[in-house]
């Protein structure tokens, strides 16, 4: 069973390595990195791109539709946690103010100043460590999707451009 899961591990990736499926790759990469995964997809972007560099601006848009709907994903994962607490809990037991920790009005800042920013804040979605969150806050605060989608999709597109020519520029 191990050898034939080892086989199957070495085509599957020798599949995703052949240059015909490497904006594939970038995609799956970048949509999974884009979840509350630990994942970067900007070293398989680099390197598709130092290996095939006429799939420049291929490898950045597809690297930002991928980003994107992961982020779109994590929205839609935020917005559907918001629903399911609202029918577990009633909410008078979410707004008791009067027993609130220093670290829940912190929380309570961060939101209010989320809410104020509004879709603008998913411009922020690219960085790393609080991107990924980010996006999931968004839809559990029922930011509107298309708003937050287009932020997302600037801030994402920006950095793989950035990112990718900084790196093309140094090695």
């Amino acid at each position: 069973m191990e050898a034939w899961l080892s086989s199957l591990m070495a085509q599957v990736l020798a599949w995703l390595a052949l240059p015909e499926y490497g904006l594939s790759t970038v995609f799956t990469i970048a949509f999974i990195s884009a979840t509350l995964l630990p994942m970067g997809s900007e070293p398989a972007v680099f390197g598709l791109i130092k290996l095939n560099p006429d799939l420049f601006w291929a490898a950045i848009l597809v690297a930002t539709a991928g980003n994107t709907l992961g982020g779109m994903l994590s929205w839609w994962m935020g917005f559907g946690a918001h629903h399911a607490v609202d029918k577990v809990r009633s909410r008078k037991a979410q707004d008791n103010a009067a027993s609130a920790s220093m670290s829940d009005q912190m929380h309570l800042r961060a939101l209010k100043w989320l809410e104020k920013l509004g879709p603008k804040a998913c411009l922020l979605a690219w960085l790393p460590g609080v991107g990924d969150p980010l996006c999931a806050v968004a839809g559990w605060l029922k930011m509107p999707l298309l708003a937050c989608s287009i932020y997302m999709a600037i801030g994402k597109f920006l950095r793989y451009l950035l990112m990718t020519s900084l790196l093309l520029w140094v090695f």
